[in-house]
């Protein structure tokens, strides 16, 4: 079979080998950060030279494609996204893909005082904003260098661009911050957002902290929890992993992101693109497909594109495996895409 022939066979849905749907992808922008958080990366970071990062138009072409095989959702992650260049024009040009439904990001929040506003103009929806704590000297300890006074600048210029919606997500370590669930969750409330509180990962070798002894379960954070809210499940779902509870009295929903104790495995619907142009299949694993070398050698060529994709999809695992004491994957969180 010819090229030609093989290439107008590439589907217009992306379905892998277990008959899940994919529908969301999570595309990284950059692997630079402006905080040091310790779950997410090492203080010391040795960064991707910047010739190696997809450009805007790869990342742009990368969204195309992705939407033309039946993406519905776009996540901009890192790193964090606002620290790369023009990334304004990159959500103008994205959103601006004819069949993509929705495109939001994940940001620390430092830099929304300044961007917020720009933002929301160019067409992204929604807002993710990470928090591991509300207490000054405990956030700057997480982060190694962050501001909080800044971080709730960020909340107050993204509440007032009037994002479609606000999340909070905090990663909950036992003996950092585990006996803050409540204060965030209490801060979500009263400012009518949502929060999801994620087990932590182990993905690249830390020396700041033991993970098998820093483990803290969804379950038990919803115990704790339960002693302050009245939770009922709720169905509705944002395409993402987290399993939400309604806040009952409020508009908020408090969510949980459990891939130690409960893994979301057989409804997962997304893919990760790193921002060096590896097509990520699983979190968990290293199954991935390089289309970065794929849009350089055959730059403009989005049917070849398109069907790299879909035969990388063949390899989505059907799961992934953690365990806190072993460190399979070497890759840092702020490699892979949040």
């Amino acid at each position: 079979m010819d090229r030609d022939n093989q290439l107008k066979e590439a589907p217009s849905s992306l379905v892998d080998p277990f008959g899940r749907t994919i529908d969301y992808l999570r595309l990284s922008v950059t692997d630079r950060c402006n905080l040091r958080c310790t779950y997410c990366m090492a203080e010391d970071m040795t960064f991707l030279p910047r010739q190696q990062i997809l450009s805007l138009e790869e990342l742009r072409d990368l969204a195309l494609a992705f939407v033309e095989l039946g993406i519905k959702k776009i996540r901009l992650t890192g790193g964090e996204p606002l620290v790369r260049r023009d990334i304004i024009k990159l959500v103008r040009s994205i959103s601006n893909i004819n069949g993509l439904e929705e495109i939001t990001m994940t940001t620390n929040g430092m830099l929304l005082p300044k961007m917020a506003q720009q933002l929301r103009q160019a067409g992204l929806a929604r807002l993710n904003i990470s928090v591991d704590s509300l207490k000054p000297t405990k956030f700057r300890e997480m982060t190694r260098n962050g501001d909080l006074s800044l971080w709730y600048e960020g909340i107050v210029a993204a509440k007032k661009a009037n994002f479609t919606k606000i999340k909070l997500n905090a990663v909950v370590l036992a003996g950092f911050n585990d006996d803050e669930v409540i204060d965030l969750a209490h801060f979500a409330v009263s400012n009518e957002m949502d929060i999801s509180f994620i087990e932590e990962m182990p993905l690249g070798s830390m020396s700041t902290h033991d993970r098998s002894k820093t483990q803290v379960s969804s379950a038990n954070i919803r115990e704790k929890l339960e002693t302050k809210f009245h939770l009922i499940d709720s169905v509705e779902t944002t395409g993402g992993p987290s399993r939400y509870s309604n806040v009952v009295g409020s508009t908020s929903k408090i969510g949980f992101i459990s891939p130690m104790s409960n893994n979301f495995c057989e409804s997962c619907n997304r893919v990760r693109m790193t921002a060096e142009g590896r097509l990520l299949l699983c979190l968990g694993n290293e199954h991935s497909a390089d289309l970065r070398s794929v849009m350089r050698s055959h730059p403009g060529d989005q049917d070849l594109l398109k069907n790299e994709i879909s035969k990388a999809l063949k390899s989505k695992p059907e799961r992934h495996y953690f365990d806190p004491n072993k460190i399979d994957i070497v890759r840092f969180m702020n490699m892979t895409g949040g």
